[in-house]
Protein backbone atom coordinates (compact mmCIF):
# COMPACT_ATOMS: atom_id res chain seq x y z
CA UNK A 1 0.00 0.00 0.00
CA UNK A 2 1.40 3.38 -0.97
CA UNK A 3 0.34 6.72 0.49
CA UNK A 4 1.16 10.11 -0.96
CA UNK A 5 0.37 13.36 0.83
CA UNK A 6 -0.07 16.49 -1.25
CA UNK A 7 -0.02 19.44 1.16
CA UNK A 8 -1.57 22.78 0.44
CA UNK A 9 0.85 25.31 -1.00
CA UNK A 10 1.40 28.36 1.16
CA UNK A 11 3.50 31.51 0.95
CA UNK A 12 3.54 34.85 -0.75
CA UNK A 13 1.84 34.84 -4.12
CA UNK A 14 0.57 31.28 -3.78
CA UNK A 15 -3.16 30.66 -4.15
CA UNK A 16 -4.77 29.51 -0.94
CA UNK A 17 -6.17 26.00 -1.10
CA UNK A 18 -9.04 24.84 1.03
CA UNK A 19 -8.13 21.14 1.04
CA UNK A 20 -5.07 18.94 1.24
CA UNK A 21 -5.13 15.52 -0.39
CA UNK A 22 -3.89 12.07 0.55
CA UNK A 23 -3.68 9.50 -2.25
CA UNK A 24 -3.76 5.86 -1.16
CA UNK A 25 -2.80 3.27 -3.78
CA UNK A 26 -3.56 -0.42 -3.19
CA UNK A 27 -1.88 -3.14 -5.23
CA UNK A 28 -4.01 -5.94 -6.73
CA UNK A 29 -2.43 -8.60 -4.49
CA UNK A 30 -3.31 -6.78 -1.24
CA UNK A 31 -6.53 -7.66 0.54
CA UNK A 32 -9.43 -5.24 0.33
CA UNK A 33 -10.47 -5.49 4.03
CA UNK A 34 -7.02 -4.33 5.16
CA UNK A 35 -7.14 -1.41 2.71
CA UNK A 36 -10.61 -0.41 3.93
CA UNK A 37 -9.44 -0.63 7.53
CA UNK A 38 -6.59 1.77 6.74
CA UNK A 39 -9.05 4.18 5.10
CA UNK A 40 -11.32 4.04 8.16
CA UNK A 41 -8.37 4.85 10.43
CA UNK A 42 -7.43 7.84 8.30
CA UNK A 43 -11.02 9.06 8.36
CA UNK A 44 -11.46 8.62 12.11
CA UNK A 45 -8.12 9.84 13.45
CA UNK A 46 -6.88 12.13 10.70
CA UNK A 47 -10.23 13.76 9.83
CA UNK A 48 -9.91 12.68 6.19
CA UNK A 49 -12.94 12.17 3.96
CA UNK A 50 -13.17 10.06 0.82
CA UNK A 51 -13.41 12.19 -2.28
CA UNK A 52 -12.87 9.65 -5.06
CA UNK A 53 -12.06 5.99 -5.54
CA UNK A 54 -11.02 4.13 -8.62
CA UNK A 55 -10.78 0.43 -9.47
CA UNK A 56 -8.36 -0.38 -12.29
CA UNK A 57 -8.55 -3.23 -14.80
CA UNK A 58 -5.73 -5.24 -13.19
CA UNK A 59 -7.40 -5.10 -9.78
CA UNK A 60 -5.45 -2.19 -8.33
CA UNK A 61 -7.30 0.50 -6.41
CA UNK A 62 -6.63 4.17 -5.78
CA UNK A 63 -8.39 6.34 -3.20
CA UNK A 64 -8.28 10.13 -2.92
CA UNK A 65 -8.89 11.46 0.59
CA UNK A 66 -9.17 15.12 1.46
CA UNK A 67 -9.37 17.28 4.55
CA UNK A 68 -9.91 20.94 5.06
CA UNK A 69 -6.85 23.10 5.67
CA UNK A 70 -7.29 25.18 8.79
CA UNK A 71 -5.54 28.53 8.71
CA UNK A 72 -4.56 29.77 12.14
CA UNK A 73 -4.11 33.49 12.47
CA UNK A 74 -1.94 35.03 15.12
CA UNK A 75 -3.92 36.85 17.80
CA UNK A 76 -1.11 38.32 19.90
CA UNK A 77 1.62 40.70 18.85
CA UNK A 78 4.76 39.69 20.69
CA UNK A 79 7.71 42.07 20.48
Amino acid sequence: MKETLQPAATGMGMPTRQYEYLIVSVRPDESAPIAYQRLREHAEYGKWELERSRLYVGGGRKFWLRRRVFRVERTLNVY
